[in-house]
């Protein structure tokens, strides 16, 4: 059964059948803004924009690589990113990922200690105008859930509105083990570049 995340919690990568995960998706799924119309006659639907982003950093917390929509695939092949969405789900939560990022830990530098997620609204849509946005970590591929490990509802998390860019969890290794950090927090910046920095400078 999967775990539903609460921020700040920290958890292990162990499966329900004891073995521990050595390859994750990550995926983010979102819906478009509906708004009424005048006098509250009809409605318009806003295609949402949001970035799901990946950032390696090695032991003393220097940026290694970053992969994101620009950058669909780190240097070593661990990370790989499905795609740029420019719109969300825009007739409705469909349940599947809008973006999915794919992390093979076995792939990654013995140098890279941490690997942080973040998330960002590409236009400057307010998170807190979204309707819905969840993160989901499971074993499989893009294409193919084999089992869900963890959710993370993020659209009803508190202090959301306001702010455009998030730190969603850091995976992070300790004693040869890859654990996972579900921060949830909402940062003040404005575009991945500096999301990155906060990442480095709070919360690994």
């Amino acid at each position: 059964m999967a775990i539903n995340l609460e921020k700040g919690q920290r958890i292990n990568l162990q499966k329900s059948n004891g073995s521990t995960l050595q390859n994750v998706c990550v995926g983010i799924n979102w819906g478009a803004i509906v708004k009424k119309g005048l006098f509250g006659i009809g409605s318009t639907t806003e295609a949402v924009d949001l970035d799901a982003s990946c950032a390696l950093f090695s032991e003393n917390k220097q940026l290694e690589e970053v992969v994101y929509f620009g950058n669909l695939k780190s240097k070593l092949g661990a990370v790989r990113h499905s795609g740029d969405d420019l719109t969300g789900d825009v007739g409705g939560d469909d349940g599947l990922d809008n973006e999915v990022i794919t992390l093979d830990f076995s792939m990654l530098s013995p140098s890279t200690q941490y690997v942080a997620f973040v998330l960002n609204s590409f236009r400057g849509q307010d998170f807190g105008s979204i309707p819905f946005a969840s993160i989901r970590i499971y074993e499989g591929t893009p294409t193919r859930v084999n089992e869900v490990f963890a959710k993370y509802d993020v659209a009803h998390g508190a202090g959301f509105a306001g702010h455009v860019s998030m730190v969603m969890g850091v995976f992070y290794k300790r004693n040869g083990e890859w654990k996972f950090n579900a921060i949830g927090e909402p940062t003040k910046d404005r575009d991945l570049q500096n999301t990155v920095k906060t990442v480095a400078a709070q919360y690994l």
